[in-house]
């Protein structure tokens, strides 16, 4: 059965629940040509980022007892969910969910464990234009089970087990265990930074685990490394040995195309700022684009509106060099002046140089 058209705000039809999975599902779909009970319930909000890894990870028992609704309203959302997949001729597959635990034991989404309910939750909807050979793909990506974690210790722990403690340690069915305890002592850490080294020796090795740091002032893990076995870290070490140098002129080449383009957007945004400003100097406008667009920089220029040299992205960077270059701006908040109070002091000097910018004459 067709899905029934939008009602005239533009809006899908049926009820507010409706329209917001209905909303969320063809989102998801659209960006990944693929839509499963998590990513929606996530694009809700209901279920958290960090709950799912955790539930992932093995420390959250069922998933429903942790998500921001009760467990009814989500069967609710599964079932419209369910029913608009059919209705969109999407293509249904069951994916296994397994722990990051050494057991890669199988996970539970719900408190009762239906059988019914529990694969709803596992099964993901393709989109019908997917060729076979994709789908196998896709479907093998998400079957595969998540990486074993370590955590670099932040605070003082003892394991559960055996009382010791150490700098790394396992997060396992609420319980904080050693490397000894997990049967993962025998790993050697590999630090990150080697992208080529870390996917070789993650290959070679029969047994891994991503090594994280809880960054307190980020309020994120950060990835420090991977533990592999050492002969996995040997046969790595003697790949990269063996392509060095290839790997080098890669690099080499990577840069200097990453510089060309920038080159390229420095020129573009230097073109669009003297169309937007055609009295301001040259010169100016070139080092307002240099500086705006540059790389790692987080200004405005690297933005997407920003590198696709948008006229409000264009404009705002000028902005932004007019109140630093040609007013008190940096003066005032030197001298203690709140930035919101200094921006409207300055904003009759920002347009009378924007008036003469935008003047030939």
């Amino acid at each position: 059965m067709p899905t029934p058209p939008p009602s005239p705000d533009g809006q899908p039809p049926g009820s507010k629940l409706e329209r917001r999975v209905v909303t969320a599902a063809q989102a998801a779909l659209a960006r990944h040509r693929h839509v499963s009970p998590l990513l929606l319930l996530s694009a809700l909000g209901w279920l958290p980022g960090n709950v799912v890894d955790r539930w992932r990870q093995g420390r959250v028992p069922e998933l429903d007892r942790s998500a921001a609704v009760p467990p009814s309203r989500l069967l609710e959302a599964l079932e419209i969910f369910g029913r608009w997949a059919r209705d969109e001729g999407l293509q249904p597959d069951e994916v296994d969910y397994l722990a990051a635990t050494r057991d890669r034991r199988p996970l539970r989404f719900t408190t009762d464990g239906s059988p019914e309910i529990e694969r709803a939750y596992r099964t993901h909807w393709a989109s019908g234009a997917l060729s076979q050979t994709a789908r196998a793909r896709l479907l093998q990506r998400q079957s595969t089970p998540p990486d074993l974690v370590v955590h670099s210790a932040v605070t003082n722990w003892t394991c559960a087990e055996c009382g010791e403690t150490g700098e790394l340690l396992v997060s396992e069915d609420a319980q904080t265990l050693c490397l000894t305890c997990t049967d993962l002592d025998h790993l050697v850490f590999l630090p990150a930074g080697d992208a080529a080294m870390t996917r070789r020796a993650k290959k070679a090795s029969t047994l891994s685990a991503v090594v994280l740091r809880f960054n307190r002032a980020r309020k994120r893990h950060d990835r420090l490394g991977l533990l592999v076995e050492p002969a996995g870290l040997d046969s790595a070490e003697r790949q990269c040995l063996g392509d060095e140098a290839a790997r080098l002129h890669r690099r080499e080449r990577d840069r200097e195309r990453r510089a060309d383009q920038d080159v390229t957007l420095t020129a573009r945004m230097t073109e669009e700022i003297l169309r937007l400003f055609p009295g301001c100097p040259a010169s100016r406008a070139e080092a307002i684009a240099g500086h705006t667009g540059l790389r790692g920089s987080g200004r405005v220029g690297r933005s997407a509106a920003g590198r696709a040299v948008e006229q409000d992205a264009m404009t705002r960077a000028v902005i932004a060099s007019i109140r630093h270059e040609d007013t008190e701006y940096d003066q005032l908040l030197m001298a203690g002046v709140p930035r919101a109070e200094a921006r409207e002091r300055i904003r009759t000097d920002i347009e009378r140089v924007l008036a003469g910018w935008r003047s030939d004459a």
